[in-house]
């Protein structure tokens, strides 16, 4: 055993394990043929008991360690069981990810809830909402008594707002985020024309919180992370003023992604309880003014041919569902934004990985044989894994350091 992965191994037990195998490879028992070591509502197991082929996602892995790619983190849950989970550079199951907008989906999931709960509407207008709760910034949403909650979700609001994009105060210092979607003017009629801006989960923060009666981020945390059993979830970045964004600055492990991910698969049941009712899940993953885009979740974006649905992150933070195939994908990373929003570079590699692998995998249920053969492959490539180190795509600001 060489004496980094020594080093490594001893900090990391029981999440890696190197050269004699032993102890858990991210999760993945590398001592036994029994997996262990579980989190609340995931059972673990190996990819063949679940009819999945283990060599195509040891290719992956291998794939992604000689193309350097920065992927911090990668997860495939399938009928409920964790079933692949591949960490780097001594990242561990507990570091938690600046998400970017899978914020979005999150405040979507939170919006269905107080919709559930009858305290928010689709109907209520960003004007009547916020002027209630802001009487000073009343007069500035004046011109915008026809925008709806269902427009701010959907991306439809119509209201410019000059964007810079290399130091826009609206993500950078901001002392009050809500002043400046008051100064922006609507361009087109709310409902009428998709436009991808951060304007718009601004607005969705501020009029959730007023609805929950508390900041979003606390009724998320009581209504919806405690119930999944989630550890180390943050939501930061907020302005002085005490608001968050609903468009970014959350920071989650992977795995508690993964347990939104099966969320939404099973219709807003997480074991037995119904968090967010099956009608709110349909209505949030149909498409809205955009063909390929719901309430905060996009539409067939990673896979196209069959059901799919994702939310994704700026620099290449994803939670994909497979609904026919009951898999969840999960990753993070730091890699490259080129490319524009519906084809940036992290999303293209992305969606290589899912297509030409991850499919694959699961498409080949006569050659997923369980053996220990093959548990021996994936739990060394696994070790491979926990101590590479990908290059990072994107310029990495402070945010995106993981963190325990």
């Amino acid at each position: 055993m060489n004496s980094r992965c020594s080093a490594l191994l001893r900090r990391l037990l029981p999440l890696a394990a190197c050269g004699t195998l032993i102890g858990t490879v991210s999760g993945v028992a590398v001592a036994q043929d029994t997996p262990t070591g579980g989190e609340p509502g995931l059972q673990i197991a190996w990819p063949e008991q679940v009819g999945v082929d283990s060599s195509e996602l040891v290719r992956l892995s291998e794939w992604i360690r000689q193309q350097k790619l920065d992927v911090h983190s990668l997860l495939v849950v399938k009928d409920g069981k964790l079933i692949f989970e591949r960490y780097s550079d001594g990242l561990t199951r507990n570091h938690n990810y600046e998400l970017y907008s899978v914020t979005k989906g999150v405040t979507a999931l939170a919006a269905g809830m107080l919709i559930d709960e009858g305290r928010a509407h689709l109907d209520d207008t960003a004007e009547s909402v916020i002027g209630r709760w802001r009487p000073t910034l009343k007069a500035a949403f004046g011109d915008k008594k026809t925008v709806q909650l269902r427009h701010v979700l959907s991306m439809s609001t119509g209201l410019q707002y000059d964007f810079k994009p290399k130091d826009d105060p609206i993500y950078y210092g901001a002392p009050d985020r809500l002043k400046l979607a008051a100064n922006t003017r609507p361009k087109q009629p709310p409902g009428s024309l998709f436009e991808y801006t951060d304007i718009n989960p601004v607005l969705a923060a501020a009029m959730l919180s007023v609805s929950a009666g508390m900041p979003i981020d606390q009724y998320t945390q009581h209504k919806l992370f405690a119930p999944l059993g989630m550890k180390n979830a943050v939501w930061d970045r907020a302005d002085d003023t005490g608001l968050v964004s609903s468009g970014w600055g959350l920071r989650l492990r992977a795995i508690d992604m993964a347990k939104l991910g099966e969320l939404v698969l099973n219709d807003g049941q997480w074991q037995g309880q119904q968090l967010v009712s099956k009608s709110w899940i349909r209505q949030m993953v149909s498409p809205k003014v955009a063909s390929d885009f719901g309430y905060y979740w996009w539409v067939n974006n990673i896979v196209s041919g069959e059901p799919e649905i994702d939310t994704m992150g700026f620099k290449g933070q994803f939670i994909t569902v497979l609904p026919r195939r009951k898999t969840v994908i999960v990753m993070t990373s730091l890699m490259s934004v080129d490319g524009g929003l519906r084809d940036a570079a992290n999303l293209q590699t992305f969606r290589h990985m899912v297509r030409d692998y991850i499919l694959p995998a699961l498409d080949n249920p006569a050659h997923a044989e369980d053996s220990n053969g093959r548990h021996t492959a994936l739990r060394k490539e696994l070790a491979l894994s926990a101590v590479s180190r990908g290059v990072p795509g994107a310029p990495m600001d402070p945010t995106d350091k993981p963190r325990l």
